[in-house]
């Protein structure tokens, strides 16, 4: 006879005795049972085993909650784009810290950055609710929230407007109306226009490149109050730069393009000699930005020779995928397109000059004549001579940064890219997602 059948039958047989004898108000005889079995060496079946059961379901609900609430997250990243919006908050913080005065309001910088990434996260999923049937043709976007149909439509939009409300009363409350107004105008040029214009024209680039160049404004504007000549050799700076970075970006991904429905240069350059143009035309434009911030008085002359360093090696790139437009040379202009923008920034903030609110043309016209008089003043030889150093320096920054940009991994580009594609849309994980912009 089993130990358990032995203990059921005892049970039975003892539950009287001890209901009689000893008047116990728990189940029959149940604590002095547990006493006898226990001097008897006999173990009562744990009565502690539905809580046991209940810890593991709770535990089993609390992880699934977990899980369930990272994959939301992750698609509200997806939806936001997260690393463009990321890049955007550094822009805006550099016009921050460069329009600000003797000292940083770091605070109110912060509120700025968490404002500006709340418009900025508004402004990509009002995006891709417009672009729901074009993502789901494309490999780099196919596996986004709404094409997958992870997120409705109506969560996404709950989405948008939640961020783009908290974004702009930020702007609004902790910075200043001007700031909150270019964060609103931002949003309706990007969702409103350059948008739909991307099924449309190719001209939608340059509309593109205007959308990036004003977080550098809302940046000054939310430190300053207004906006000076020096916040505008930052907006011309994030314009130009994204003519080869988003070029190089175009040319590699000109089938998926093609496959989303979407009006790209290099869709209708199959020789991609007007891509490599347009290219090569903006990083000469980058060129002088290092001049025009020592003339506007935003940083102090070494930022001028840092400055053109890199505009120097970003153009040496574009004049490779010039002459040789491939997957290679377009890859290489990419990869440092995503070194220069952080680069200047981080440059411009070391070098900044403080906002002392009274630089006009007439300043910057003075500023370029003393320049011109102090060469003319020292320099007694002739001229390929007196640059001779300056040359020099420009050749060992334009060789460090080129070997930085060498020596970038491969395989952040393709994660940052996704083109050309290593796997389909039907390969991909569902749970996991692309984290670009299109």
């Amino acid at each position: 006879m089993s130990l358990n059948l032995r203990k059921q039958i005892f049970i039975w047989w003892s539950g009287p005795y001890f209901r009689q004898h000893h008047h116990c108000s728990d189940s029959p005889g149940h604590s002095n049972l547990k006493s006898l079995f226990s001097r008897a060496q006999i173990n009562l079946p744990s009565t502690n085993i539905p809580a046991a059961f209940s810890t593991a379901s709770a535990t089993s609900s609390n992880q699934g909650a977990l899980s369930s609430l990272k994959k939301l997250l992750g698609d509200y990243k997806l939806l936001s784009k997260f690393k463009l919006s990321a890049l955007v908050v550094l822009t805006s913080a550099g016009g921050f810290i460069a329009g600000s005065g003797d000292s940083i309001d770091y605070s109110k910088l912060a509120w700025t950055s968490l404002g500006t990434f709340g418009a900025s996260a508004c402004a990509n999923t009002l995006n891709q609710l417009y672009e729901v049937s074009n993502d789901s043709r494309m490999t780099r976007t196919c596996n986004r929230p709404l094409p997958t149909g992870r997120l409705s439509k109506a969560h996404a939009g709950a989405f948008a407007l939640a961020m783009g409300i908290t974004g702009i009363t930020i702007l609004y409350e902790q910075a200043n109306t001007l700031t909150a107004g270019l964060g609103a105008f931002n949003i309706f040029l990007y969702a409103g226009v350059y948008t739909p214009l991307k099924q449309i024209s190719v001209a939608n680039t340059w509309v593109g490149a205007l959308v990036g160049a004003i977080p550098p404004l809302m940046g000054w504007a939310a430190a300053s109050g207004s906006l000076e000549l020096g916040a505008g050799v930052l907006a011309a700076a994030l314009f130009s730069w994204q003519m080869p970075h988003f070029m190089a970006l175009a040319w590699m991904c000109k089938e998926d393009y093609v496959r989303g429905g979407f009006k790209m240069l290099p869709s209708i350059d199959p020789l991609g000699r007007k891509t490599a143009a347009v290219a090569l035309r903006h990083c000469l434009y980058l060129a002088p930005i290092g001049v025009l911030a020592v003339l506007a008085e935003v940083a102090s002359w070494p930022f001028m020779v840092e400055a053109s360093a890199l505009s120097a090696a970003i153009g040496v790139y574009a004049q490779r995928f010039a002459v040789s437009p491939s997957q290679a040379s377009a890859r290489s202009m990419f990869k440092f397109s995503l070194l220069y923008l952080p680069a200047l920034m981080v440059l411009m903030a070391v070098h900044r000059l403080p906002n002392n609110h009274s630089v006009g043309w007439k300043e910057v016209e003075a500023n370029a004549c003393t320049g011109l008089n102090a060469v003319a003043e020292n320099v007694r030889q002739p001229l390929p001579v007196a640059l001779g150093p300056v040359v020099e320096t420009l050749d060992v920054l334009v060789g460090a940064v080129s070997t930085v940009a060498s020596r970038i991994d491969s395989g952040i580009v393709l994660s940052y890219v996704k083109c050309p594609a290593r796997v389909q849309c039907k390969d991909i994980d569902q749970g996991a997602g692309l984290d670009q912009q299109s």
